[in-house]
């Protein structure tokens, strides 16, 4: 009998260990339920790298480069590729095959971002005394309100990888010139020709501008630039993708493969 005792006891405490097991959190939920990023050095099966879905679109990513609002490329990016999740892709390649019949081209600036080039940002925003880059990018923001504002966030859409920064390229393409560092820095929101040049269609502001003017549907964007955004608008809601109100380039495809998990794994 106390052998059987002593069996039983371990067969209890075993089912309790079991059920110890069976309500620990997920790598992508918190204790509390909330989810939380998931760090991986590998891609996850749903996502792809978008030449494989479409290699008509032009990349032009600038996180790996200098050429951003920080002035130095972003920590998660070690090459120039868009990874986007595959339901993304796709519905960016029907997006683009109606804009190549128009004799234009998608071009993406940003796609998935790892949560580590997220906090980049933060620690940049938090560092008033580097502004090297606000001649470009935010010449009337005061860098001491970039999150009150929303320019800045702790968390991004893009780590959940069906979030991209875009715009339209009138074919034949010419390539965007290199960005030289310590070059001068011109306003982003001033006339095209005074911008940095850029093979985008004119659509107001450059990419990345902290500024109102950036607000998709800004009223002082009027004519041709408006027109310009809306066409590139309305093309990305035909194939599932919404704007973000206050950024004419950035849009999100839904409904989203991983509406709540942010990601951590690098782009390569």
């Amino acid at each position: 009998m106390p052998r059987l005792a002593a069996v039983l006891r371990g067969l209890a405490i075993a089912a309790a260990a079991l059920l110890t097991v069976g309500v620990v959190p997920s790598p992508a939920t918190g204790a509390g339920g909330a989810r939380r990023p998931v760090s991986s050095s590998g891609m996850p099966k749903e996502f792809v790298a978008l030449r494989e879905v479409d290699p008509t679109i032009i990349q032009e990513m600038r996180y790996p480069t200098p050429h951003n609002f920080m002035g130095v490329p972003v920590n998660g990016y070690r090459g120039p590729v868009c990874l986007l999740t595959r339901d993304a892709a796709r519905a960016l390649h029907r997006a683009q095959r109606s804009f190549l019949r128009r004799g234009l081209s998608l071009k993406v600036y940003d796609c998935y971002r790892p949560q580590r080039a997220v906090d980049h940002f933060v620690r940049w925003a938090k560092d008033l005394g580097d502004q090297r880059m606000k001649g470009e990018f935010y010449p009337r923001e005061d860098k001491t309100k970039l999150f009150d504002d929303g320019y800045i966030a702790a968390k991004s859409g893009h780590s959940r990888g069906s979030t991209l920064d875009v715009t339209l390229v009138r074919l034949p393409a010419v390539p965007t010139r290199p960005y030289v560092p310590g070059e001068p820095l011109t306003s982003c929101y001033g006339p095209q020709a005074a911008r940095f040049p850029d093979n985008s269609l004119d659509m107001g502001t450059g990419f990345d501008c902290f500024d109102t003017l950036a607000h998709t549907l800004d009223p002082r964007i009027h004519g041709r630039p408006r027109a310009n955004r809306l066409l590139l608008k309305h093309g990305l809601e035909r194939a599932g993708f919404v704007n973000l109100p206050e950024e004419w380039w950035h849009f999100t495809f839904t409904p989203e493969t991983f509406p709540d998990t942010y990601f951590d794994f690098p782009v390569r």
